[in-house]
């Protein structure tokens, strides 16, 4: 077993750690605000950060200053079901909420190289360290869009990375990803991981053992956040 130091907030279900979640996300960025005067939180996609976006959504916070990005996003259209940041508007930027600075990487109308510099752009205007990273983990223990021995990887999640942004193939075979490297997501301020259900749970207990990092990109974040890094976990 490999030794990390992250903390770990276990729940009985997915709705108990929405909750939790949220006053801990808010609590955390309201902080940055008052020492900074302004919030990074960079989030991630997919279904499982749904009920947490809710959540955050409705509390308390001054959202003017707070700036959201993404982790990684798809070549999609910005209205495509697939889309993170379609997902991030429709889920987290609501209400009061709508009112944060919300920074999409993808732009699918301009051609590939185009979209990564356009993004590297947009990227670099914020204000880095993230005072918060909210990552998920797949089933095959990838993070953002850092894939199992994906062409690039090493660079991509090394936190001396030269870019802050970078194109990664996808394993699927559909949409090319742009993500986030470890310059953006490893350095941040703080970091969290949402992990629900039995499944996750068994690829995330894997990806605590020792093995190469190749093999499950999670590893880089469980090793380089040291106590940075929370786990939210149910199920």
């Amino acid at each position: 077993m490999i030794e990390t130091h992250f903390a770990r907030r276990a729940f009985a279900n997915g709705e108990a750690l929405a909750k939790d979640f949220a006053d801990w996300t808010a609590a955390l960025l309201a902080q940055a605000i008052e020492a900074r005067g302004l919030a990074l939180m960079v989030v991630s996609g997919g279904s499982t950060p749904k009920r947490f976006f809710a959540e955050l959504a409705a509390r308390d916070l001054d959202w003017a200053r707070v700036a959201v990005t993404l982790a990684d996003e798809r070549r999609v259209a910005d209205d495509s079901p697939r889309s993170n940041a379609r997902l991030v508007r429709e889920t987290l930027l609501q209400g009061e909420a709508a009112k944060a600075q919300f920074c999409p990487l993808a732009d699918s109308r301009v051609t590939a190289e185009q979209e990564l510099a356009a993004a590297a752009a947009r990227a670099a205007h914020l204000n880095w360290p993230a005072d918060l990273v909210v990552l998920g983990m797949g089933d095959d223990g990838h993070t953002a869009s850092w894939f199992p021995h994906a062409a690039g990887l090493a660079e991509a999640i090394d936190p001396a990375a030269r870019a802050l942004v970078a194109a990664m193939p996808a394993p699927d075979g559909l949409e090319p990803r742009l993500t986030l490297t470890g310059r953006a997501l490893l350095r941040a301020r703080a970091l969290a991981l949402q992990i629900e259900g039995p499944k996750k749970a068994e690829v995330f207990g894997r990806a605590c053992a020792d093995g190469p990092v190749e093999d499950m990109p999670i590893r880089a974040v469980l090793r380089g956040a040291g106590d940075r890094l929370t786990v939210f976990q149910a199920g």
